[in-house]
């Protein structure tokens, strides 16, 4: 067997957490088998047991006879997901700059989160004193705000019924119903979308989908600012710009015209 991890694992308070990187990072280093596992961790046999049937049931452990444990399906996945959006953010950093010129106001690139959710990966702010502002790594629904009906837009029709059936309104200004279904098709023939205090009150915003070789979504590129400046009837002066900076992303990505 090669290289067999270290029994000196990161302790970060969460004791099953902990215990489970370590048993990660035993089979990364050559542990193939319980006992190896055991011997690599110093975790008891119970405890090593419990986990690494956890960790398998989870995707993260495989069995293979002959071979013994390796690192599962699930790693690669996320590790793809994680190096996927890394290079988006790289690729569409330059057109989000752009965006945010242009405009005046934030831009911000959003990907499909888990189910229900839209992630921010990337954000340019507007040098506006008056701005909004969404963090890297804010989790929001797709059942409000312009972003969402884009996802809603591009979403498989199952999928786009059951969210919307499922989704709340958190202002008074939020669509819901056959009246969000609407504004979703309106979305999908234009390709943009606004909204102006949906999401958020005296937030508006409009978005653009960013398509694959293939018209799949990739991901969704916005503006944001406040109501006074990103109004529903204002929107149509900013579409041209936030849809641009979604085709230069494209462009980057390789996808066709």
């Amino acid at each position: 067997m090669a290289r067999i991890a270290s029994k000196e694992a990161a302790d970060t308070g969460v004791g099953t957490l902990d215990r489970a990187i370590a048993v990660l990072d035993a089979v990364d280093g050559g542990a193939r088998s319980h006992t190896h596992v055991v011997a690599a961790t110093g975790l008891s046999r119970t405890t090593a047991h419990r986990l690494m049937k956890a960790l398998e049931t989870h995707g993260f452990i495989v069995f293979q006879g002959g071979y013994g444990y390796r690192l599962g399906p699930r790693l690669l996945q996320l590790a793809a997901r994680s190096l996927q959006e890394i290079s988006l953010r790289v690729i569409g950093h330059t057109a989000l700059e752009r965006l945010a010129a242009v405009t005046g106001e934030s831009a911000q690139l959003y990907v499909a989160g888990t189910y229900g959710e839209r992630v921010c990966i990337d954000t340019v702010q507007s040098s506006s004193e008056l701005r909004t502002i969404v963090p890297i790594g804010s989790r929001l629904p797709v059942t409000s705000g312009s972003a969402g009906k884009i996802f809603l837009a591009w979403f498989p029709e199952t999928i786009r019924e059951e969210l919307i059936e499922l989704g709340e309104a958190p202002t008074e200004a939020t669509p819901t119903g056959d009246r969000l279904r609407r504004q979703v098709t309106t979305a999908r023939r234009l390709g943009w979308a606004s909204s102006a205090g949906e999401r958020k009150e005296g937030v508006g915003s409009v978005s653009a989908p960013v398509l694959g070789s293939i018209g799949e979504l990739v991901a969704v590129v916005s503006i944001s600012g406040p109501t006074t400046r990103v109004s529903r009837i204002g929107a149509r002066r900013y579409a041209p710009a936030v849809m641009m900076a979604a085709r230069e992303i494209e462009e980057a990505l390789g996808s066709p015209a």
